[in-house]
C-alpha cells in the first residue's frame, strides 16, 4: 500500500480517535472527578463521613475497574444504543471509553486529594469553612499538579482503550489496524499505525507533564532565602565611644 493510499485513511482514522478520547475524556473529568471528592469526604474522618455511602461508591468503582473493557463494551451496547443511537462509530466508543475511565480516573483522584496535608483542612475549619471551602480552596488547589497527573495517565488509558473499540466497530486507529494490519496483512500499515499511536501517546505525556510542572510552580510558596555558607557576614564596625 502507497503513501498516497494510506495518508486519507490515517487522517480519517486520527480524526476518529481524537473524537472519541477527547469527548470521553470530557465525561470522564466531569463525572469522575466528584466522584473521587465523594469517596474522600465520606470515609472514616471525612468532612461528610457516611461510611455507608463510602462502601456503595467504592463497590461501583471496583465493579468499573475490574471488567476488562472488551467485555464492557459489549455489556453495554444496548446502553449506548439508548444513549447515542446507534453501536457504530465514534459517537457510540465514547460511551463505553467514558464508563471504563470514569472509575479509573476517580480512584486517581482519591488518591491524590488524600496527599493534602490535613493541617490545612483544619486550618479552612477553624475560621468557619464549610466543606464547599475546603474542597475549593484546599483540596483541589494543592492536589492540582497531582491531579493533571492523573488526567494526563487516563487520557493515555483512554487512546489505548479506543484501539480496542476498534473490534466492535467503534472507528479510529484500532478499526483500521484490525480491518488492514490483521484482515489484509499489511503489515506495513499496521506498522504505520503503531508509530501514529506512539507518537500521540508521547505528545499527550509532554503536554500532560509540561502541565503538571506548571501548576507545581504556582502553587509553590515563594523561594527562601539564601544562607551564607560559603562567605562569612562582614563584622559589624566598631562604635565610636566619647
Amino acid at each position: 500500500m502507497t503513501w498516497s493510499e494510506m495518508h486519507p485513511l490515517l487522517t480519517q482514522a486520527c480524526t476518529d480517535t481524537l473524537r472519541m478520547v477527547g469527548w470521553s475524556t470530557a465525561v470522564t473529568v466531569v463525572l469522575g472527578l466528584p466522584l473521587g471528592v465523594l469517596l474522600v469526604l465520606t470515609d472514616r474522618g471525612g468532612l461528610l463521613r457516611n461510611l455507608a455511602v463510602n462502601r456503595v461508591l467504592g463497590a461501583v468503582v471496583n465493579l468499573g475497574r475490574s471488567l476488562p473493557f472488551v467485555i464492557l463494551m459489549i455489556a453495554l451496547l444496548s446502553f449506548t444504543r439508548a444513549v447515542v443511537g446507534t453501536t457504530i462509530g465514534w459517537q457510540a466508543a465514547v460511551v463505553p471509553l467514558s464508563v471504563g475511565a470514569i472509575p479509573f480516573f476517580a480512584r486517581l483522584v482519591e488518591t491524590s486529594l488524600r496527599e493534602v496535608d490535613g493541617g490545612l483542612v483544619e486550618a479552612v475549619q477553624s475560621m468557619g469553612g464549610s466543606t464547599w471551602t475546603v474542597v475549593r480552596k484546599v483540596l483541589l488547589p494543592e492536589s492540582l499538579p497531582s491531579l493533571v497527573a492523573g488526567a494526563t495517565t487516563t487520557v493515555i488509558a483512554l487512546i489505548g482503550y479506543s484501539a480496542m473499540a476498534g473490534v466492535v466497530g467503534g472507528g479510529g486507529l484500532g478499526d483500521l489496524a484490525l480491518r488492514y494490519g490483521y484482515q489484509r496483512f499489511e503489515t506495513g500499515f499496521m506498522w504505520v499505525i503503531v508509530a501514529v499511536l506512539a507518537a500521540l501517546v508521547t505528545l499527550v505525556q509532554l503536554a500532560g507533564d509540561l502541565a503538571a510542572r506548571t501548576a507545581a510552580r504556582r502553587g509553590r510558596p515563594g523561594p527562601a532565602p539564601r544562607l551564607r555558607l560559603l562567605r562569612p557576614a562582614a563584622p559589624a564596625a566598631p562604635t565610636s565611644s566619647t
